[in-house]
């Protein structure tokens, strides 16, 4: 009789096989898995949420923008630990929110180079010429007007604007002046 071990140790080694395709898949998933389990555990508790949008101060509505508890704005630079705000040099100013009792206006400056030195959370004054008026005194119809946001500050097409923060009855004022009325804007500081 022959011996089972002297054919199993004359028998040629067999190659491992690779795994499946469905053991191949599971492997990948439980990778995946486990990275997403590691990137999370290694977030910063202070980092805000990168996904989501702001909403735009030009969509806000009544009630639709958070406002601040006692009516006032919150100053630039005001925000969670490790924010400036978005007045650094790396970020554009992010917008502000509406304050209570404040109604929302988009402005069109007659000289739009001046938004350039206004910013979110400046003051300004809000002054009004008659159109086609050369010698024309301007009216002033917001005194420490809030600035909400810059929009298409860049723009040399004349779409740029300021977005600013008025009481009801400036808003009226400025909404119904006649049509090639011209607004200007003196910084407050």
């Amino acid at each position: 009789m022959v011996d089972p071990d002297s054919t199993r140790a004359l028998r040629p080694l067999r190659r491992p096989t690779l795994p499946g395709g469905r053991t191949l898949l599971r492997v990948g998933l439980v990778a995946a898995l486990l990275g997403l389990a590691a990137a999370v555990l290694h977030t910063p508790t202070g980092c805000p949420p990168t996904t989501g949008s702001t909403p735009s101060p030009a969509s806000a509505g009544p009630g639709r923008a958070p406002a601040a508890t006692d009516g006032q704005v919150p100053a630039p630079g005001a925000g969670p630990p490790g924010s400036d705000g978005g007045t650094g040099p790396s970020s554009s100013p992010r917008p502000l929110p509406l304050p209570s009792g404040s109604v929302g206006v988009p402005v069109r400056l007659a000289e739009p180079a001046a938004l350039a030195v206004v910013r979110p959370g400046t003051r300004v004054d809000l002054l009004a010429a008659p159109p086609g008026g050369a010698g024309a005194e301007a009216t002033l119809l917001a005194a420490g007007a809030l600035v909400l946001d810059v929009l298409g500050g860049g723009a040399t097409d004349g779409s740029s604007a300021l977005y600013l923060a008025l009481l009801p009855d400036q808003a009226q004022r400025a909404v119904g002046l006649p049509e090639g009325s011209r607004f200007a804007i003196v910084v407050r500081g």
